[in-house]
């Protein structure tokens, strides 16, 4: 079996674990047996984070079921090899090349050198670090609002969740309810955002702060990754927020009466969120239609490589907008940070955009034929394939 199939085989078996056990009566809030359908669709939605429901996670699932939800969504969120990996390692078994490959596959991306035990525990240790700096950091406001212990639990499910960009929430509006909360409107996006930039990314973030305090004097070189990443992020997050503020200031649905600090927050928390993650804290279904648009774009664009969101990645825009200006400028070469883009690089980002569109057009086209419904369908399919449910 190749690696590929090795992949989507076990998030297979992970998605049919997940969903036997959410089909079990002690995973549900009255004790009954759930229906498989309702277990499946959850079961998958937690493992591919997408966080879409069709039924509140937090007043029809038991804390066990939610507990499943949330190991679901950890394990999609890191991948499935390298939650695998991570056991072979604790058991004490051999990892071999196998494994590597797998693990390289699983994040697109090549950086997989030196010692892999040590990488995959970095992996881990990373994602540990900042979830539980998200939940000692949000658990004041929810304990505040909801007790101690309970709001403890809402800290370290909205922190998993919030970390994976999974969406998922333990209120049925999301998190419209806490929109005034400068803590959630921070720590949350932050949170999104460290997620969905990738490892390599944090890793990188991680060597410049330790070469900055150490003060080292040899030049520290960023990889092109990096660079690319962290540039395209800052500029989608800043026009994100920028254009949320102005085609939803008037809107007196969404951010029209708000305060102008509320107006800021609004407005920078959707930008983040909408991306990768899913949470909203206002009614999407009041944006005006350029707002949705913007959504949808934001959707589209989703997160970066071996991150924890979806979409096409900020790398293949950044490819096809330089390659867009190198054509307007009758150039021959793509080229970004005074690095030439290969070929078959720029290949992958025309195959990734195109058929993106064609899978997003086609079951849009199969469901009006059967609901004979154009907009919400399209906009609620563009949500489903880019896995960011708000």
């Amino acid at each position: 079996m190749t690696i590929a199939r090795t992949i989507c085989c076990g998030f297979l078996v992970v998605i049919a674990v997940g969903t036997l056990l959410l089909m079990l009566p002690f995973a549900t809030d009255d004790g009954s047996w759930n229906s498989p359908l309702v277990a499946l669709f959850t079961a998958t939605s937690a493992v591919c984070v997408t966080g879409l429901i069709v039924v509140d996670t937090g007043s029809d699932f038991s804390f066990w079921g939610q507990l499943i939800i949330l190991l679901l969504i950890q394990v999609g969120g890191l991948g499935y090899m390298t939650t695998t990996t991570f056991l072979i390692l604790l058991l004490g078994r051999r990892f071999d090349l196998r494994q590597k490959l797998a693990i390289q596959e699983s994040f697109d991306r090549p950086f997989l050198h030196g010692n892999s035990r040590t990488l995959i525990r970095s992996i881990i240790a990373t994602t540990l670090v900042f979830e539980i700096l998200g939940i000692l950091l949000m658990l004041n406001v929810f304990s505040k609002k909801y007790g101690t212990m309970k709001g403890l639990w809402y800290a370290i499910f909205h922190s998993i969740s919030a970390w994976n960009n999974a969406g998922f929430s333990l209120f049925s509006d999301s998190l419209t309810g806490l929109d005034d909360s400068l803590t959630i409107n921070f720590i949350i996006p932050l949170l999104i955002i460290f997620g969905g930039i990738g490892y390599q990314v944090i890793m990188e973030l991680y060597m410049a702060i330790v070469h900055f305090v150490t003060r080292k004097r040899e030049r520290l070189v960023f990889s092109l990754n990096f660079k690319v990443v962290i540039s395209t992020t800052a500029i989608l997050l800043l026009s994100g927020t920028i254009i949320f503020f102005l085609v939803e200031y008037p809107n007196p649905d969404t951010l029209g009466n708000l305060d102008l600090r509320g107006k800021i927050l609004t407005a920078w928390f959707q930008s983040v969120t909408t991306r990768t993650a899913g949470f909203n804290s206002i009614d999407i279904g009041s944006m005006t239609f350029a707002g949705l648009l913007l959504t949808m774009g934001l959707m589209f664009i989703g997160a970066s490589p071996s991150g924890t969101g979806g979409g096409i990645k900020t790398t293949t825009l950044r490819i096809l907008t330089n390659c867009t200006r190198s054509v307007l400028r009758g150039n021959d070469e793509v080229v970004m940070f005074e690095r030439e883009i290969s070929v078959p690089l720029i290949l992958k980002a025309v195959a990734v955009v195109f058929g993106s569109t064609n899978m997003v057009v086609l079951i849009t086209f199969l469901i009006y034929l059967n609901e004979g419904i154009f907009h919400p369908s399209f906009f609620v399919i563009w949500w489903y394939f880019l896995t960011s449910f708000i």
